[in-house]
């Protein structure tokens, strides 16, 4: 964009100083909580397109498809890993382009798969093929959170961002609940008739109209689009290079963080793509899909929280109580499942799995809190330290802290393809998913002594994430 195309642009924000209070209380505010918002109805859709083969893959079998278990683990597992790719890519967007003019592309791009996939359903002779195609392009929709989490954190001043990306990341995975409560709603009603939705009748005499799970969401990423294009602005001192953006990935805490959230994010979005396969792997006689929506509802509620508390005792203190739980409950899910003769317990195991849906969420904003927090202390510090000015060292600040947040959310998001794609496998060699669960054991043990080591120690002596 040209800098006299940026002076004439109403929705370009040239003075944005959220640090500064009397700014932000007469003015920063209000356009912060705008954007915020509509922020995060664009992100709640996109967590609803990312998710969409968890409500759809459980449906296609009785449609007239003929997948096995593991192939319908894999298209609920693919989303996670063409989403993971592309928020590389994603987390560069805003400082290339902006917020509002990438928020509104974006969101667009999900029209794609969501039409795609409504015609695909309605035909029996869809490759397989073409499904992990729809299911890749679903992944557009997952990247979403690494330039919406990163442009939020500009919006915001440094006593907020914990509050504003938890808001921001916690409502946006109620997309998650959001389509998993819908979905299995509007399936069963003739919404889209005039548009060539055709029904599929069942066993016990309904109709199934699976078209609906992905075009429920057309509209609402029209109006989203609109809301973004209208609603939203660009701030110009968020602009920054790849060049500038790229030093982030030789910080050791960059990585040791993406580890953290890995465990945290990284297995709320997996359990959520993978629960209710899992569930009717284990419990075929219950209907799953009736209760499937509540894991990921006290997931992204417990994000938001997560962010709050931990602007209130510390990052890094909340984290590391709850990796303790995540562990706890990992455990607890052995004595759950049934075994080699059977037995098991439904209500213990959907008892148990909620818990970890807490967890991680909780997680999830507990590491991203430390994320922010922490890239800001080490890159003033730095810059400082090299004689720089203060503007100079916020600039960088803010700079580093976004491109972090980008690439980390990145790492995380590979849980969601390898937590569907563990259970599968898992069942598909031992029969049952006990395999799995021992590798996700042992991985939040390593995270509880990482958060103690690393950040644990130095916070009991100086208040890290404070």
């Amino acid at each position: 964009m040209s800098q006299s195309t940026e002076k004439n642009n109403r929705y370009q924000l040239r003075n944005w100083t959220p640090e500064n209070p009397a700014f932000w209380e007469n003015e920063g505010k209000y356009i912060a909580r705008r954007n915020l918002w509509i922020s995060v109805a664009c992100l709640l859709l996109a967590f609803c397109v990312w998710m969409l083969f968890s409500a759809v893959a459980i449906n296609l079998n009785k449609v007239g498809f003929n997948f096995t278990t593991d192939q319908l683990f894999m298209l609920t597992a693919l989303p996670a890993l063409s989403g993971a790719v592309l928020r590389v890519p994603y987390s560069f967007m805003v400082p290339l382009l902006g917020g509002r003019y990438w928020t509104v592309i974006s969101t667009a791009i999900m029209l794609i798969p969501c039409l795609w996939l409504g015609f695909a359903v309605q035909d029996p002779g869809t490759r397989y093929s073409t499904f992990i195609i729809i299911a890749l392009l679903c992944g557009f929709a997952g990247a979403n959170f690494a330039s919406s989490m990163g442009n939020i954190s500009f919006f915001f001043p440094k006593h907020l961002q914990g509050s504003a990306l938890g808001v921001n990341g916690g409502l946006g995975n109620l997309g998650v609940s959001v389509m998993q409560l819908l979905a299995p709603l509007v399936i069963v009603l003739p919404l889209f008739t005039a548009f060539g939705a055709a029904g599929v009748s069942q066993p016990d005499g309904s109709g199934l109209w699976l078209a609906n799970a992905a075009w429920l969401w057309v509209p609402l990423l029209v109006l989203a689009t609109l809301a973004a294009w209208f609603g939203m602005n660009d701030i110009s001192s968020a602009k920054a290079s790849i060049a500038e953006q790229l030093p982030v990935l030789r910080r050791p805490h960059m990585w040791l963080l993406a580890l953290l959230y890995l465990a945290t994010f990284g297995s709320f979005i997996g359990f959520s793509a993978g629960f209710a396969m899992l569930a009717k792997t284990q419990f075929p006689e219950v209907n799953i899909l009736k209760l499937a929506f509540f894991g990921p509802f006290i997931g992204a509620l417990a994000r938001s929280a997560g962010g709050v508390i931990s602007d209130k005792f510390g990052g890094v203190r909340v984290t590391l109580i709850n990796f303790i739980f995540m562990a706890l409950f990992t455990a607890l899910l052995f004595t759950t499942l049934p075994g080699k003769n059977g037995g098991g317990n439904f209500w213990a195991f959907y008892a148990v799995f909620m818990g970890l849906f807490l967890t991680a969420g909780l997680g999830s904003g507990s590491t991203f809190q430390m994320i922010a927090i922490i890239f800001r202390r080490l890159t003033l510090g730095r810059v400082k330290r090299l004689g720089g000015s203060d503007e100079q060292a916020q600039r960088e600040a803010v700079t580093d802290t976004a491109a972090a947040l980008g690439f980390i959310s990145a790492i995380g998001a590979i849980g969601g393809f390898f937590i569907p794609k563990a259970f599968g496998s898992s069942l598909a060699m031992t029969g049952s998913p006990v395999g799995a669960m021992k590798i996700f054991l042992v991985f939040y043990v390593v995270c509880v002594l990482v958060t103690w080591l690393v950040y644990g120690r130095r916070a009991s002596g100086k208040k890290t994430s404070r």
